[in-house]
């Protein structure tokens, strides 16, 4: 490939040129893109890797909305697209095989994942668009005619004395054609873009602002946890220090405290003591044991209450058995069972 940056003409068209496109920006392309360049960031330990992604959306005429990103490999290169991972990464986002039973027989199905979203650009990190980024550019114009580009700028300045200036450090450009001196180039118009959130999305991004499960009573319980078992934890090592020391003679012995440390080790569960494990699991035992019982005394109970019932709803009435019938006893005058064997007949 030719090189790129051949042409010193800028890339993107005067403010003076705008775009007629309506563009909404949810926070989740916003969360990808700035932890695809922090991951970047520390894998290459470089301030400005090269970053690039594939924006999913929706396109309604001259109304867009970029929904969701995906990550885009490229060539070894380093300029040219690996078509073949984005298609693959495209059709993961939009189909999804299933294994399913049909009539009996297995078979696999594409599941639409995201039915609505398509691809609709690209994304970068960057100072500003160059022809570098044209290039780039075209190579995407085969999967979408007019594809934009997302542009974060994390080197630009954020305060501005206007209130209603841009406060995030994005850029979008919508793609054009200008012509100079008879010819055609491809060119870029930058294109004003608002944050749009649904209900959802604000309480997904509020929690992840309070940083995540921190302010949760659960996390601020482990955390307290954690301080305390440190805590413990340095302390018991200057203890032991404190005794190696005396004991190779770099301290000075202080009874007192000796005597402390002795009557708080006695105090301590001898769990590894043979008595003690002996007794431990004579007791773990009992308790075992005697839950055990508790639930066959249960079990025989409601086996005794199923066998009344099925032995009142079965046996005849004095009606239905007749005089004629004899009246027959087990031993004692009971049945097998435990009954009248006049209950059973």
């Amino acid at each position: 490939m030719a090189p790129m940056d051949t042409d010193d003409l800028p890339v993107v068209l005067p403010s003076s040129t705008t775009s007629g496109l309506s563009l909404a920006l949810h926070p989740l392309p916003i969360l990808n893109i700035s932890e695809h360049l922090t991951r970047l960031k520390l894998q290459t330990k470089t301030n400005l890797p090269f970053v690039i992604g594939a924006l999913l959306g929706t396109q309604n005429g001259r109304e867009v909305e970029i929904v969701n990103t995906f990550e885009v490999a490229m060539e070894s290169d380093k300029v040219t697209l690996d078509h073949g991972f984005f298609v693959s990464r495209r059709d993961q986002c939009e189909y999804l095989p299933v294994f399913v039973l049909s009539f009996g027989s297995p078979r696999y199905v594409d599941k639409q994942v995201f039915p609505s979203l398509e691809f609709i650009g690209w994304y970068t990190v960057a100072a500003q668009p160059t022809a570098r980024h044209i290039a780039l550019h075209e190579q995407f114009t085969v999967y979408s005619s007019t594809p934009l580009l997302l542009m974060l700028q994390p080197m630009i300045r954020l305060a501005s004395a206007d209130p209603t200036a841009q406060t995030l450090p994005f850029k979008a450009y919508e793609p054009t054609i200008e012509i100079r001196e008879n010819k055609s180039r491809a060119v870029f118009i930058e294109a004003s873009f608002s944050v749009e959130t649904g209900e959802a999305e604000r309480i997904a991004v509020d929690w992840t602002a309070k940083g995540g499960a921190s302010g949760t009573s659960l996390e601020s319980h482990l955390h307290s946890q954690r301080a305390a078992v440190k805590m413990l934890h340095d302390r018991i090592l200057v203890l032991v220090r404190y005794v190696s020391e005396v004991i190779s003679g770099q301290a000075t012995k202080d009874h007192a405290t000796l005597r402390s440390l002795s009557a708080l080790v006695s105090s301590l569960p001898a769990s590894e003591h043979t008595e003690f494990r002996e007794e431990f699991d004579t007791e773990y035992e009992d308790v075992q044991l005697t839950a055990y019982l508790s639930t066959l005394t249960k079990s025989a109970s409601l086996l005794n209450d199923l066998v009344d019932k099925h032995i009142v709803l079965t046996a005849p009435s004095r009606e239905d058995r007749g005089p004629s019938m004899p009246r027959r006893r087990g031993m004692m005058g009971r049945g097998p069972m435990g009954g009248d064997w006049d209950r059973l007949h």
